[in-house]
C-alpha cells in the first residue's frame, strides 16, 4: 500500500508540534517556534490560556455531547453572549467555518423562498475569496485550483471583482438573493474592502431586499481590534458566518442572523449532530469572556498598530523584497515583490518563525491576540534575520 494513513491532501512540512507554550509551538524534537500563524487565525488566546483550558476540562468532566433533541443550557448561554455583543438575534452552531458559511447560504436562500420567491437563490460573490472546501463553498469562489477535480459546481453563484461596487450593482438580477463577502479577504491576501464598498453593499441590499451575508470566519472574533470586522465600516449584516477564533482552538463555528433574515430557518430546515455540543459551548463561552470587552479589544488595536508601524519602517530596508503592509488589528499582510511562499518556508525552516502564505504574494501575520512585548521583539528579530539572509529562488 502506497497511500499514507492520513489522506495526502495536505503538503505537510517537517514541523511536527506536540506542545504549545503561550505563543510558541514545540516540535517533537524540542525545537521552539514563534507562532505568528495561530493555526490560521484560530488560537487567538495562544496555546496555554488557563481560562480556556479550565473551561474545557471542567466541561469534559461533566458532559461532552448530547443530541440537539434536548434542551441546551450551554448553547443558550453562548448564543445569548453572541446576541448581546453583536447585531444578531439568533445563532446556529456548527463545527467549522465551512459549515457556518453553508448555513449562511441556506439562510439567505430560505429568506426569500420561505416567502414564496423560489426564483431568488443566487448569491453575488467576489473574486479571490475563500469560503471553505465543501461543494457549496468552493462553488461560491472563482478559484480554479479549488474547482479542479470536483466539477460540476453547484449553481447559484455569480462572481464579480472584489471592492468593485458598480460591478456588484450591475450583477443584481431577478434571481439575486444577496451578497456573500469577506470584509477582509484572508486567503486572498489580507485585502480589506473599502468603506464605500461595504457601505454600498449594505445600501444595495436594503434597496433590493437582499441579504448581506458576511464571511468573518478569519477576520472575526477580535482579530481586527473590534469583535467583528464589519464594525470598522459602520454597518451591520443580515447574516454572518464565524468560526476559527471563536473556539480558541476547539472546533466551533456559528451562523448569526437577524430575526428577519432567519425567517425561513424553521423546524426541520437545518441541523447538525455535533453542532452546539456542550464541550464546544464551554470553549466558546470562555473565549467570549476573554475577548468581548473594550479593554481586550483596545489592546489588540494597540498591538496591531505598533506592529504595523514597525513593519512599514522595516520593509523600507528591503525594497526588492517587500511592497506594502495592509490589514487591520492583528490581521496583517506583507505584500511581497517576489513569491511569498518560499520566504514563508525560509522563515519557518531557518528562523523558527511561523507565518502563513496567502494569495497576491502576501505573507500573513496572524499572531495570538495575547502576544506581549517579548513576542513582538522576537518576531522582529526573526523577521529581520530572515530577510537579511534570504536568497529568492530563480524564476522557473
Amino acid at each position: 500500500m502506497t497511500i499514507t494513513p492520513l489522506m495526502p491532501v495536505y503538503p505537510r512540512c517537517g514541523v511536527r508540534p506536540v506542545k504549545g507554550d503561550h505563543c510558541h509551538l514545540i516540535d517533537e524534537d524540542g525545537t521552539r517556534y514563534l507562532d505568528f500563524a495561530s493555526g490560521i487565525a484560530v488560537n487567538l488566546l495562544g496555546h496555554s490560556h488557563q481560562g480556556l483550558i479550565g473551561a474545557i476540562q471542567k466541561q469534559a468532566e461533566t458532559l461532552m455531547h448530547v443530541s440537539n433533541l434536548y434542551g441546551s443550557p450551554q448553547g443558550e448561554e453562548l448564543a445569548q453572549k453572541l446576541v448581546d455583543n453583536t447585531f444578531a438575534d439568533t445563532v446556529f452552531f456548527t463545527n467549522s467555518g465551512a459549515e457556518a458559511v453553508e448555513t449562511a447560504i441556506k439562510t439567505a436562500r430560505a429568506y426569500h423562498q420561505h416567502a414564496g420567491n423560489e426564483e431568488r437563490y443566487e448569491l453575488i460573490t467576489f473574486k479571490n475569496a475563500f469560503h471553505g472546501r465543501t461543494m457549496a463553498t468552493i462553488s461560491a469562489s472563482n478559484q480554479d485550483k479549488m474547482h479542479k477535480g470536483f466539477m460540476p459546481l453547484l449553481a447559484g453563484f455569480k462572481y464579480v471583482d472584489f471592492d468593485d461596487l458598480e460591478a456588484a450593482k450591475a450583477a443584481i438580477g431577478p434571481h439575486t438573493a444577496g451578497f456573500l463577502v469577506e470584509p477582509i479577504q484572508g486567503e486572498g491576501g489580507i485585502r480589506p474592502a473599502s468603506d464605500a464598498f461595504m457601505q454600498g453593499l449594505r445600501q444595495l441590499a436594503d434597496e433590493h431586499d437582499l441579504m448581506l451575508v458576511l464571511d468573518e470566519v478569519q477576520c472575526g472574533v477580535a482579530r481586527t481590534g473590534l469583535l467583528y470586522a464589519h464594525e470598522h465600516y459602520g454597518i451591520e449584516p443580515d447574516i454572518l458566518a464565524t468560526a476559527k477564533g471563536i473556539g480558541g482552538g476547539f472546533p466551533l463555528g456559528a451562523c448569526l442572523a437577524t430575526e428577519k433574515a432567519a425567517r425561513g430557518m424553521v423546524f426541520g430546515t437545518h441541523g447538525s449532530t455535533y453542532g452546539g455540543n456542550p464541550l464546544a459551548m464551554a470553549a466558546g463561552s470562555a473565549v467570549m469572556d476573554a475577548v468581548a470587552n473594550d479593554e481586550f479589544l483596545v489592546e489588540v488595536t494597540d498591538k496591531g498598530e505598533r506592529i504595523r508601524s514597525r513593519l512599514e519602517q522595516f520593509i523600507g530596508n528591503y525594497p526588492d523584497l517587500f511592497e506594502l503592509v495592509r490589514g487591520k488589528g492583528l490581521m496583517l499582510g506583507i505584500k511581497m515583490k517576489v513569491e511569498s511562499r518560499p520566504f514563508f518556508v525560509h522563515l519557518r525552516d531557518n528562523h523558527q518563525l511561523l507565518t502563513v502564505a496567502a494569495g497576491d504574494n502576501t505573507l500573513r501575520v496572524l499572531p495570538p491576540l495575547v502576544i506581549g512585548d517579548a513576542e513582538i521583539e522576537e518576531f522582529f528579530d526573526k523577521l529581520s534575520a530572515g530577510a537579511a539572509d534570504y536568497e529568492a529562488p530563480e524564476p522557473a
